[in-house]
């Protein structure tokens, strides 16, 4: 499979671009290689197919600011949720909207359904959910509950009463769509556009639905089963097909937004797929070695710290961070950084004690291979 590009180079514009910059690239861009400019040509046709990708990602806030953090991972979603994936035809038209004369590549214009009229999608839903550091790490399924509209069982969905009390609307001749012939620097091209009088549906009603009155959808709250991948992060975002509101009177859900938020952990430090924890010594310790009991990732471990051990020091516990969200197969460590204590309170007893020491020969500090700073000591740790 081939790498894609980088969505700025694709439109040829600056990562700083403004929208208005994006649309003007987007606009030129897809006139010079729409498939009916282009007729036969495949690469054209891809073309057109990846600036309308780019242009979907880096015209969307969130999107964007999602794919300038993680690049293309970031749009690709976990298993089991759909991606950043866009739609040509919607990105078209919203450019350069549903009257345009290239509508004709899209079949008029529009999903359609088996009766010819345009598929219309309900709205998203956008929800937050806190995580804490054990469920990131393994993966979760939660339950929640939503609200948000279904179809009514009353009509079926169409907002007539008992759902047949319909009729062709007689402006489009049930077809939903009107069409009309347009000059352009082409030549004539057919264009379609959405019928006014029954909104596209090819139907009007007759009697409304006592149950939705008339809108085909009622509030209902639902139980959904959600199930997180390992590895997920702050900010990340998740989404489910299908599971947002269904449309007026028919047609396909929206999808559920699943935004993370990551529960601070009263111990651990998360660093991408590291875990990083301060283990505080005492003098004693650090000198005659001692085997500690630390945090983890799924309960307590024993680690044992070697005598002579230095402040600043960096344990590493192999395979004890988090699996990556995009590559089960890479995990990440924890990393046990290592604090001396020193007392500010001592008693008399203790203060004769370490006044003994202070002059031995072995408590005299003195310059050794090791001693590095604690940024040179991470940076030969990580390479």
């Amino acid at each position: 499979m081939s790498q894609k590009r980088d969505y700025y180079e694709v439109l040829g514009v600056s990562k700083n671009a403004t929208e208005d910059e994006l649309k003007k690239a987007y606009r030129k861009l897809a006139i010079q290689y729409h498939p009916d400019k282009n007729p036969g040509d495949k690469a054209a046709e891809e073309k057109f197919k990846e600036i309308a990708e780019a242009y979907g990602v880096l015209s969307d806030a969130e999107k964007r600011q999602r794919y300038d953090q993680f690049g293309h991972q970031g749009m690709g979603g976990a298993s089991g949720f759909g991606g950043g994936g866009v739609n040509m035809e919607d990105i078209f038209s919203s450019v350069f909207g549903d009257d345009s004369p290239f509508g004709s590549f899209f079949g008029g214009g529009g999903r359609r359904s088996a009766g010819g009229q345009p598929v219309r999608k309900g709205s998203d839903l956008r929800i937050k959910l806190k995580l804490d550091l054990d469920e990131i790490a393994n993966g979760a399924e939660k339950k929640i509950k939503v609200k948000r509209y279904v179809a009514c069982n009353t009509c079926g969905g169409n907002g007539s009463k008992n759902g047949n009390s319909l009729k062709t609307c007689q402006t489009c001749n049930g077809s939903g769509q009107i069409r009309k012939v347009v000059s352009t620097m082409l030549g004539q091209m057919v264009s379609t556009t959405t019928c006014h009088t029954c909104q596209g549906e090819g139907k009007v009603i007759v009697e409304r639905c006592e149950t939705c009155f008339g809108e085909g959808r009622i509030l209902n709250e639902d139980l959904i089963s959600i199930k997180i991948p390992a590895g997920v992060g702050e900010g990340m975002q998740l989404s489910m097909t299908g599971k947002g509101n269904v449309p007026v009177r028919g047609g396909i859900a929206g999808d559920l937004l699943i935004v993370i938020e990551e529960e601070e952990h009263p111990e651990l430090k998360r660093d991408g797929n590291n875990i990083i924890y301060d283990l505080k010594l005492n003098f004693a310790d650090a000198v005659l070695g001692k085997d500690v009991e630390i945090p983890s990732i799924g309960g307590k471990v024993k680690i044992s710290v070697k005598p002579g051990t230095q402040p600043g020091e960096i344990l590493r516990l192999k395979g004890k961070g988090l699996k990556d969200v995009n590559n089960s197969y890479r995990i990440g460590d924890q990393l046990v950084q290592v604090n001396i204590y020193t007392p500010t309170n001592i008693s008399s007893e203790e203060k004769s004690i370490l006044e003994k020491l202070r002059d031995a020969p072995n408590f005299q500090p003195r310059a050794t291979k090791n001693d590095k700073s604690f940024f040179d000591r991470m940076k030969d740790f990580f390479h």
